[in-house]
């Protein structure tokens, strides 16, 4: 089912909209689960392949609309929702509308392959979620949070 979604985000709805990042990540995001049969039988090449050919097409329709700005589809692992995640946005790779530190990276293959091998793809509960207010503020000596890899793939008629 998995390679199915992967397809299927090619001709869902797209909006790039410059002028507003929210309308464009609603409705240009997706999130991909997978059952553990699933996560067996898959491929990381399959996977890859997959959101390939999505990209590819995703391009050709950026192309039809006229669109001639930059615009970048882009797969990340989000471990705490234990999905794939996608999305395509009018931005440069380093532009990507997240909160937290990421890396563009060409490496889809190694993000896959965690999402793939996730021994436990499950969401977390909120009742499991500490809660920030009963945590001390963080200290200099603590260590932040690694940036994420996000593959990325230019697919506007500008790169950059």
């Amino acid at each position: 089912m998995l390679l199915t979604w992967i397809a299927e985000v090619a001709d869902e709805p797209l909006v790039l909209e410059p002028a507003d990042r929210r309308v464009e990540w609603k409705t240009n995001t997706w999130g991909l689960s997978a059952e553990d049969e699933d996560r067996r039988s898959l491929s990381v090449s399959d996977v890859v392949a997959a959101f390939e050919r999505t990209a590819s097409a995703i391009r050709v329709r950026i192309r039809e609309l006229g669109f001639v700005g930059a615009a970048t589809f882009y797969v990340w692992h989000d471990e705490q929702a234990g999905q794939l995640r996608c999305s395509t946005g009018s931005v440069t790779s380093d532009e990507l509308p997240f909160n937290g530190a990421y890396v563009p990276s060409d490496d889809l293959e190694s993000i896959v392959e965690a999402f793939l091998t996730d021994s436990d793809p499950t969401v977390i509960a909120w009742a499991d979620l500490d809660d920030v207010q009963d945590q001390p503020e963080q200290t200099a000596a603590e260590p932040e949070i690694a940036p994420f890899r996000v593959w990325v793939s230019s697919v506007g008629a500008a790169s950059h």
